[in-house]
C-alpha cells in the first residue's frame, strides 16, 4: 500500500511540476527560518539549565534610588557574605565570588623567564562554598582541599594547558602562577561548565587570599557598608522551606543595621533583591557576570512570531494551490471509491503525499541552514551550531516541525478531496454544489492573510528604518566626525606618560586639536553622583551624570558654551560646567543667572561651582532623556586618561588620517611597549548605540523579502489556475470585443479587492504595534502616512507585476485555440 502511495504522489508531482515547486519552496522557506530561530532561542534558553536546584539558587543584588531615579547593581558591598553566612536562616548554601580586572598573568618559563599572558579574563576569588554551589568535574584535586588557605588556585582544563601545555593534569599540581603581584599556587584542575552558561570563569583563586593582600582588600572593602561594587557578587542557595520574602527582609534588616539611612540621604533608597538565577542571562538592568551578553526575551518572542508567520505563509501557500487543484483529481477520487477505496484511506493518501513535499522541504532547509547561520553570524550569538549527530533535541523538533506542518498543511486539502461524492464526479459535477463557493472564500481568506502578513513585515521595516535613521543623523548637540578616540592602558597609566603622548599627538600636523580626560560626552559608560542645590528657600536633590576633560573638552566636541567660562587648569575639584537641562532643573530659566551658583554635597561632601552652562547634547542613545550633566577636570588616573582627537579634514589623497594613526602608533610603542595600541572613532560609538535596532532591521528585511517572496509564489500559482479555469471565458469575451487592458482589468480586479482588504485590516495593527516599539525611544521620528502608504502600494504593486505575466499572456492569446471544442 505505501508503496503504492508512492506512486500516486510522484505521478501527481511530476504531473504538476510547477505547482510542486512552488510548495517545496515555500515550505523551505518557512521550515529553514524555523530551524535556524529554533537554534537561536533554544540556544538562549537553555543557559545553566544543568546546575542542580537551579529553582533555589538567587544572586543577590543592589536596588537604588536617587531623587526618585532607579538604579541597578549585581553587586554587594563587601561585609555582606559574611554577614549572609553568619547572620541569615534558611540558606543552605552562600558563595561570594570576587571578579579581579583583567590581570596579567605570570608563568614560570624553561629559560627562567616568566611567559606573560596580558590582560586575562574571567579571573574571579572564590572559595569551596562556590562548588558546593555549581557543579563541576574535577581532573586534579579536590573542592574540599583546594581552598585551605590564602594564595591557592584552580584552573579550568582549557586555562590550565594554554598555561602548561606540555604537562599533565597532575603535574601542574603544585606549580606557580602569578596574577599581577599575587603569587598564587595551582591546587585544582576541572572542567568548565558543561552546556550554554554565563559562569566561564578560568581561574578560581582562594578567597583568604584577600585577607594578607592590601591591593586586594581595599578592591574588596570587606568592611565598607557604603559600597558596593559590580566586582563582588553573591549567589545564595535557599533552603527548601524558605521564602524569597524571608531571605529578603533579613538582608535588609541587615542593611538598615550596619547602614541605617542618613538624614543627607533623605528621598533616597537602598534595599538587596534576590535574583533568580533563571533571569541572570536575560536581565539587562543587572547583567552577567564580567559584561556579557545578556539575551533579550522580547526578542526571541519576536522572532518566533517570525518564524510562526514564514511556515504559516508556506502552508497558506499548500492548502490555496491544493484546493484550487482539487477538481482536476476528483475523476481519481471518484474512480478509487467506485473500486472501493474508503475515506479514511484518501486522507491517508493525501496526507502521506503532504508529508513527502514536507520532508523534502525539511531536508533543503537543513541544507541551506548553515548558510543562514553564516549569512547573520555578525549577530548570532557565538556557540550556535547545526550538528544533527550531537544535537538529539534537533532531530526531535525537526520531527515534529515535519509533522505539524504535514498536518496543517495536509489535513484541510484532504479531507475537502476525500469528501467528493463518486456519482457527481464521474457526470463532471463535482463542483456544482456549495463547496466550489466555500473554497473560493477559504482561499480567498488565506489569501488575505498572506498579504496582512506581508504588508506588516514591510511597514514595520519601513519605521525601523525610518528611526534608526532619525538617530544616527539627528543632531546630538555636538560634533560627531572624524574625532578620534584613545584610551591608555589603565595598568601603565601615569600622568607622565599621558603627558608624553599628548604633546607627541598635538605635534601631527593632521591633528587639530585634543583633549585629556575620561569617557566621550556619548558612551555607553559613565558616572554619576548626588547634587544638591540650596537657595535659601529650597532643597534640590538629583543625580548629576559626570564628564571629565580638560579646557579643550567642548571645544573638540564643539559643545555649545551658553553663559559663563570655559574650564580651566585651575578649576580642579573647585568648580565645573552644567548643562541646560540641570540649570532649568535647579530653577533658573535663563542659564546666565546660574552662573556663579554653589552646589553642595557633590561626590560626598565637596562644594562645587557652575561658572558656565552648557547648551544641551545627549549623553546616551535616543531611548533615554538628557539628563542633567556636569563637566568638571579632574587630575586623577582613573578620570584623566582618554584621549580625545580633533583631526583635521583630509586632503584630496584621502590618506591623512591613516598617516595620523600610523604616526600615534608609533609614539604609542614608545611610550606603552607592553600595550596594545587601540583606537575608535567617535561617530562609531554612537552606531553601536543602535546594534539592536541595526540587528532587528535587518531580520526584519530579511522577514519582508521571504514573505513577499512566499506570497508571490502562491499569488503565481493561483493566477496560473484562475487563467487556465477561465480561458473559453477570455476567449469568448475577445471574441465579443474586450480588448486586452479590460480582460486584464477583469482578471485583476478580484486581486486589488484582496489586497485593500488586507491593506485595511493590517494598518491599524501595524500602527499599534509600531507605536509600541516607539515608545522605548525617549527621543523618535513620527508614525508617518506615508509609510502605510508605501507599504500599501508596494505591496499591490508588486502583486499586480507577479500576476501580470499571466493575466496578459492570457489575454494575448489567441481565442480560437481556448474554443475550438465549442
Amino acid at each position: 500500500m505505501i508503496k503504492n502511495y508512492l506512486k500516486i504522489a510522484l505521478r501527481n508531482f511530476w504531473r504538476h511540476k510547477f505547482f510542486t515547486f512552488i510548495n517545496v519552496i515555500g515550505l523551505s522557506i518557512g521550515i529553514s527560518s524555523a530551524l535556524v530561530i529554533y537554534l537561536i532561542v533554544h540556544f538562549d534558553f537553555t543557559f545553566d539549565q544543568s546546575v542542580r536546584d537551579s529553582e533555589r539558587i538567587y544572586r543577590v543584588v543592589s536596588n537604588y534610588t536617587y531623587a526618585g531615579e532607579p538604579a541597578y547593581n549585581r553587586g554587594v558591598c563587601g561585609p555582606l557574605p559574611e554577614a549572609v553566612r553568619t547572620q541569615v536562616s534558611g540558606i543552605d548554601v552562600a558563595a561570594p565570588f570576587f571578579a579581579l580586572y583583567q590581570p596579567n598573568v605570570f608563568v614560570p618559563g624553561n629559560s627562567g623567564v616568566p611567559v606573560k599572558f596580558k590582560l586575562q579574563d574571567n579571573v574571579v576569588l572564590a572559595d569551596e562554598r562556590y562548588f558546593e554551589l555549581f557543579n563541576y568535574t574535577w581532573r586534579a584535586g579536590k573542592a574540599k582541599t583546594a581552598f585551605n588557605g590564602p594564595n591557592q588556585v584552580v584552573l579550568t582544563t582549557d586555562q590550565a594547558e594554554k598555561y602548561f601545555p606540555k604537562l599533565s593534569y597532575n603535574q601542574m599540581m603544585g606549580r606557580v602562577i602569578t596574577y599581577d603581584t599575587v603569587n598564587t599556587v595551582v591546587t585544582g584542575i576541572i572542567e568548565p561548565v558543561k552546556g550554554n552558561t554565563d559562569f566561564k570563569s578560568q581561574a578560581f583563586i582562594s578567597y583568604s587570599t584577600a585577607t594578607n593582600n592590601k591591593a586586594l582588600q581595599d578592591e574588596l572593602r570587606p568592611k565598607h557598608w557604603g559600597g558596593t561594587t559590580p566586582a563582588s557578587q553573591l549567589f545564595i542557595k535557599l533552603s527548601p522551606q524558605a521564602t524569597v520574602a524571608q531571605i529578603t527582609g533579613q538582608l535588609n534588616e541587615i542593611l538598615k543595621k550596619h547602614n541605617p539611612p542618613a538624614p543627607s540621604n533623605k528621598g533616597n533608597t537602598r534595599s538587596f533583591a534576590l535574583q533568580p538565577l533563571s533571569d541572570v542571562h536575560f536581565n539587562e538592568l543587572y547583567g552577567t557576570f564580567y559584561g556579557g551578553r545578556t539575551a533579550n526575551k522580547t526578542t526571541l518572542y519576536g522572532l518566533l512570531a517570525i518564524a510562526t508567520f514564514l511556515l504559516l505563509l508556506g502552508c497558506i501557500n499548500f492548502v490555496n494551490l491544493t484546493t484550487a487543484q482539487a477538481a482536476q483529481r476528483a475523476k481519481e477520487i471518484g474512480i478509487r471509491k467506485t473500486m472501493g477505496s474508503s475515506r479514511l484511506q484518501l486522507i491517508i493518501q493525501f496526507l502521506s503525499e503532504t508529508f513527502f513535499i514536507t520532508l523534502i522541504a525539511v531536508v533543503i532547509s537543513v541544507l541551506i541552514a548553515p548558510v543562514i547561520l553564516n549569512l547573520f553570524k555578525d549577530f548570532i550569538p557565538e556557540g550556535i551550531t547545526l550538528d544533527l549527530l550531537n544535537q538529539p533535541n534537533l532531530i526531535v523538533f525537526l520531527l515534529a516541525l515535519t509533522f505539524i506542518v504535514s498536518l496543517l498543511s495536509g489535513f484541510y486539502p484532504a479531507v475537502l478531496l476525500s469528501g467528493y461524492k463518486p456519482v457527481l464526479v464521474l457526470k463532471n459535477q463535482a463542483s456544482s454544489n456549495s463547496s466550489k463557493t466555500r473554497n473560493a472564500w477559504l482561499r480567498k481568506s488565506l489569501t488575505v492573510t498572506q498579504f496582512v502578513i506581508a504588508q506588516f513585515f514591510i511597514m514595520a521595516t519601513v519605521l525601523v528604518s525610518k528611526q534608526i535613521y532619525y538617530a544616527l543623523h539627528k543632531d546630538l548637540g555636538l560634533k560627531k566626525d572624524a574625532i578620534l578616540v584613545i584610551n591608555s592602558p589603565w595598568k601603565n597609566r601615569t600622568e607622565s606618560r599621558n603627558q608624553v603622548f599628548l604633546n607627541k599627538i598635538i605635534a601631527l600636523p593632521q591633528v587639530q586639536l585634543v583633549s585629556l580626560g575620561k569617557d566621550a560626552p556619548s558612551s555607553d559608560n559613565g558616572n554619576s553622583t548626588e547634587a544638591t542645590f540650596r537657595d535659601g528657600k529650597k532643597e534640590i536633590k538629583m543625580e548629576l551624570n559626570e564628564k571629565y576633560g580638560d579646557e579643550n573638552y567642548i571645544k573638540v566636541y564643539h559643545i555649545k558654551l551658553l553663559a559663563g567660562r570655559n574650564l580651566l587648569p585651575g578649576d580642579t575639584s573647585k568648580a565645573f560646567l552644567i548643562n541646560e537641562t540641570y540649570a532649568h532643573a535647579i530653577g533658573f530659566k535663563n542659564p546666565a543667572d546660574a552662573v556663579g551658583k554653589y552646589i553642595d554635597n557633590f561626590n560626598g561632601d565637596v562644594k562645587m561651582q557652575i561658572i558656565g552652562v552648557v547648551a544641551d547634547f545627549h549623553a546616551e542613545s535616543l531611548h533615554a532623556p538628557i539628563k542633567p550633566i556636569a563637566i568638571l577636570t579632574e587630575l586623577n588616573h582613573y578620570n584623566n586618561g582618554t584621549f580625545h582627537i580633533a583631526l583635521k579634514p583630509q586632503s584630496a589623497g584621502g590618506d591623512d588620517w591613516k598617516k595620523a594613526i600610523v604616526a600615534m602608533e608609533t609614539s604609542w610603542k614608545e611610550i606603552y611597549p607592553e600595550d596594545d595600541f587601540e583606537y575608535h572613532f567617535f561617530d562609531e560609538n554612537i552606531a553601536r548605540f543602535y546594534d539592536a535596532e541595526q540587528h532587528t532591521s535587518t531580520l526584519l528585511t530579511w522577514a519582508t523579502g521571504l514573505s513577499v517572496f512566499i506570497s508571490c509564489l502562491g499569488l503565481l500559482g493561483l493566477a496560473i489556475y484562475n487563467t487556465n479555469q477561465r480561458t473559453k471565458e477570455i476567449g469568448v469575451r475577445k471574441v465579443l470585443g474586450a480588448t486586452v487592458s479590460q480582460i486584464v482589468a477583469l482578471l485583476s480586479t478580484e486581486l486589488i479587492l484582496l489586497i485593500l482588504l488586507a491593506f485595511a485590516l493590517v494598518t491599524p495593527l501595524a500602527w499599534y504595534a509600531m507605536n509600541k516599539w516607539m515608545q522605548s525611544f525617549a527621543d523618535r521620528t513620527s508614525i508617518s502616512w506615508w509609510i502605510f502608504v508605501l507599504s500599501g502600494g508596494g505591496m499591490l504593486l508588486t502583486a499586480l507585476i507577479t500576476s501580470s505575466f499571466q493575466t496578459i499572456k492570457a489575454a494575448m492569446a489567441n481565442p480560437t485555440r481556448s474554443l475550438r471544442s465549442e
